[in-house]
């Protein structure tokens, strides 16, 4: 099902003005004010990321969250030919292995970037792995997440510790 954000239209501000200037005015002491077409931009969870490039996604209260790699990740790896997905139920500590990738150059652990419940794991990466090299960051139903989590008080505190995107990318930076 697609989102109400991708199913709205934006109105052309053109059509709007005609719109103003055609329509009848009723006598009223409402004044028109500037039109604006609508724009929509994804309301952000807060992601983090860790060194070994994970990725975390909370939701604006903190408990529940999407797991994946990141681009840099999927760039290192090359194309990706196998994704092992963690357990449905599984509860684990921040740096536990919750999955694998594997590609033509290389296979890597996925680790777990908090104390977290796996809630949900990502099924289409089992038939399509090669998503995670696509949109290794984006959790949507289309994305290359890997799974979607239950965070509790301990998982918030290791959220805190994560590196925010503009220190990943320092982080990542530096490795080259």
């Amino acid at each position: 099902m697609a989102s109400i954000a991708r199913c709205l239209r934006a109105a052309r501000p053109s059509t709007l003005s005609r719109l103003a200037v055609q329509a009848p005015r009723a006598k009223s002491n409402w004044q028109p004010v500037a039109v604006r077409a609508f724009s929509s931009s994804p309301i952000r969870d807060i992601r983090k990321y860790t060194k070994d490039h994970e990725w975390i996604d909370l939701n604006a209260d903190k408990t529940a969250g999407v797991i994946g790699i990141s681009e840099y990740a999927a760039e290192e790896l090359g194309d990706v030919v196998y994704v092992e997905l963690p357990e449905e139920g599984k509860e684990v500590n921040a740096g536990d292995a919750i999955g694998a990738v594997e590609s033509v150059k290389s296979a890597a652990d996925i680790n777990a970037p908090i104390a977290c419940t796996v809630t949900g794991i990502n099924l289409a990466l089992e038939e399509k792995p090669g998503t995670i090299n696509q949109v290794p960051e984006d959790d949507s139903h289309g994305g290359g997440w890997i799974a979607k989590v239950q965070v509790g008080e301990q998982g918030v505190k290791d959220f805190e510790a994560l590196m925010d995107p503009e220190e990943y990318k320092a982080f990542t930076g530096s490795e080259h």
